[in-house]
């Protein structure tokens, strides 16, 4: 049988509360723009690659033999990833290298790590 989600008894309208919130809340573009990395971060092969980078800066071929799939599929993995800005790249000759783009993608990674460990 599934959890019923609590709910009023009554029809209530607390205004300040409302005003407050309504007033603070982040503007429609800023909401969307959060919607679509939340998106991006909830594939289970780009949450590999995020993860794998996490620990080392990788060429594109260690991440195909770290998440087995072909260097296209991660190509496009991380096409999306750039897009973004979670990762970032840099060209050593014929190679490339990529990392996270920056310490807020770490502090962004690892603080929904601890929230799903809190049991």
């Amino acid at each position: 049988m599934p959890e019923i989600t609590p709910v009023c008894q009554i029809t209530c309208v607390h205004e300040e509360a409302v005003k407050k919130v309504q007033d603070a809340m982040l503007p429609a573009e800023q909401l969307s723009n959060l919607s679509e990395l939340f998106k991006i971060l909830g594939d289970g092969t780009r949450m590999r690659i995020l993860n794998a980078l996490s620990h080392h800066e990788l060429c594109v071929c260690d991440l195909v033999t770290i998440i087995g799939m072909s260097q296209p599929a991660v190509s496009h993995q991380l096409r999306l990833l750039r897009a973004a800005k979670l990762v970032r790249y840099r060209k050593v000759g014929k190679n490339v290298y990529y990392s996270l783009a920056d310490d807020h993608v770490t502090i962004l990674l690892s603080t929904a790590l601890e929230h799903i460990l809190e049991g």
